[in-house]
Parts: C-alpha cells; sequence; structure tokens
C-alpha cells in the first residue's frame, strides 16, 4: 500500500530540487492557495504566464494577473525569481555600472558623420538590455522628444536608461542644449518611472558626461 504522494515542499526536502518538476518548484515557493484557490492550478497558470513572457521579461504586473495571487504572494514570488536571476543565471549582458562601461557600448558613434541619439536600456541590476539608435540628424543636431526614448524604454521594460549623442566637430564641450536635453529626458524619466543613469557625449574615442 502507498502511502499519499509528498508535496512539492518535503518532496524537495527528501529527494533534492531537482526531483521536482519546474511547476512542482513554482508551488513549492508558492506554498498554498487562498479561499477557493488550489495551489496546483495557481503553480499550473503562472507557469504559463512565464512561458508566455519570458523568464527574462516577467514582470511583478504579469505575477498578480495570475488568479488566486495576491499582492504579498506576488512579491514572494517575484522576489525569488529576481534574485535567481541577477545571482544564478549566467550573465550574458554587460553591467553598465559606469561611465566608461557605457561609452564601451558607444564606440561605434564616434565615426559617424550624422549627430544621432543613443539609447541604452538596463535592468534593475544596470545589466544591458539593448542598444537603439533612435535618431539621426545634421552634423549639429539630432532632433530628440522624450517618446522616441521612452517608447523603446518601456517596450524593453527597462529600469533605467542611459542617453547619448556624438558631436561630429570632435569637441566634448557640454553645451547649454545638451544640458537642456538631459534635463528633459530626467524629467520625463521621473514621471515614467524610467531613471536616467547618464548622458554621453561621444567624440571620436573621447567621451564625456552632460548629467
Amino acid at each position: 500500500m502507498h502511502g499519499a504522494p509528498d508535496l512539492p515542499r518535503e518532496k524537495l526536502n527528501r529527494k533534492g530540487a531537482e526531483a521536482l518538476t519546474d511547476v512542482e518548484l513554482l508551488q513549492a515557493v508558492i506554498g498554498s492557495g487562498g479561499k477557493g484557490n488550489d495551489f496546483k492550478k495557481i503553480a499550473n497558470n503562472l507557469h504559463t504566464v512565464i512561458q508566455k513572457v519570458g523568464a527574462d521579461k516577467l514582470t511583478i504586473a504579469d505575477v498578480k494577473e495570475v488568479k488566486g495571487i495576491g499582492d504579498a504572494k506576488a512579491t514572494v514570488v517575484f522576489a525569488a525569481l529576481e534574485f535567481w536571476r541577477r545571482k544564478f543565471t549566467k550573465q550574458t549582458r554587460p553591467l553598465i555600472n559606469s561611465p566608461e562601461k557605457a561609452a564601451e557600448q558607444l564606440h561605434f558613434m564616434g565615426s559617424k558623420k550624422q549627430e544621432c541619439l543613443a539609447l541604452l536600456t538596463l535592468d534593475g541590476a544596470r545589466r544591458l538590455i539593448r542598444v537603439r539608435v533612435v535618431t539621426v540628424g545634421t552634423l549639429t543636431s539630432a532632433p530628440v522628444h522624450p517618446r522616441e526614448v521612452f517608447a523603446p524604454a518601456m517596450e524593453d521594460r527597462a529600469a533605467s536608461i542611459i542617453i547619448a549623442h556624438n558631436h561630429p566637430s570632435g569637441s566634448l564641450d557640454i553645451s547649454d542644449k545638451d544640458r537642456e536635453v538631459t534635463r528633459l529626458i530626467r524629467d520625463a524619466g521621473e514621471l515614467l518611472g524610467i531613471r536616467l543613469d547618464d548622458h554621453i557625449v561621444i567624440a571620436g574615442d573621447s567621451f564625456a558626461s552632460a548629467l
């Protein structure tokens, strides 16, 4: 006669985490369901959402959309996922935690003959999500509007951004217009909850911060 099957937490303790399926691991994190909500069903639904959205792009809002997961449980689930993403996955995306690291991603701008504006989107750990050139202008200026910057940043679900533009003249002098662009983007980011980490000016092989 066989006994009742192990619950995920008991199974993990007896056999190790490798013995659990992906859904069982989620069941172990969730622990129990609320009134009228089976924690196994909650785990299955959460697993479906993770597969659809992607573990690297999942947000706490996505977790909260799963029926049976309230604010408190969503915080626990998402915090566990984020800690795993930051500490235990092989990081192939560079950490951009200094102007020098940002400039490494922007070397291609130094040789451009027209002024352009580039965007680096970063996650909450300041790892690079993507580099984009968002506008291209003339020899002396590139048009910039917050929508060109923040539409792709929101698409990437960025926690913060770095903007950059080149000076084809070779001068690293920070102009009043450069500072005005910095203020415009910083203020727009504060409204949207996306922090401006830096504004890099590129001239040849050199760079300076306009922040």
